[in-house]
């Protein structure tokens, strides 16, 4: 019914740049939260960066000034500027939604299938 579809990771050097995107589609009466999180290798998944509908936004500490958010109500989509990349952001990242079903009027969270970004010191 919802899903969610990332793109833009790859691989890129330090001090480099990446822009990272998520698209909602489906069902959708409305979306409460979005971010992105992520998981490096042997370590949990973390918060990287959320905004809500009516954009308050949170940043993880490691990234603030360096990452930027931001989303489109409209489009249901949900982007991550990330400049100034480090080695240490090395990770896949998932994106994540809070929803409320248009045909149910039930609240769902989905996370999108991940994407690895790179950074090469």
């Amino acid at each position: 019914q919802v899903q969610l579809v990332e793109s833009g990771g790859g691989l890129v050097q330090a001090g480099g740049s990446l822009r990272l995107s998520c698209a909602a589609s489906g069902s959708i009466f409305s979306i409460n939260a979005m971010g992105w999180y992520r998981q490096a290798p042997g370590k949990q998944r973390e918060l990287v960066a959320a905004i809500t509908s009516g954009g308050t936004i949170n940043y993880a500490d490691s990234v603030k000034g360096r990452f930027t958010i931001s989303r489109d109500n409209a489009k249901y989509t949900v982007h991550l500027q990330m400049d100034s990349l480090k080695p240490e952001d090395t990770a896949v990242y998932y994106c994540n939604a809070a929803f409320v079903v248009a045909s149910t009027r039930t609240y769902l969270e989905l996370w999108g299938q991940g994407t690895l970004v790179t950074v090469s010191s």
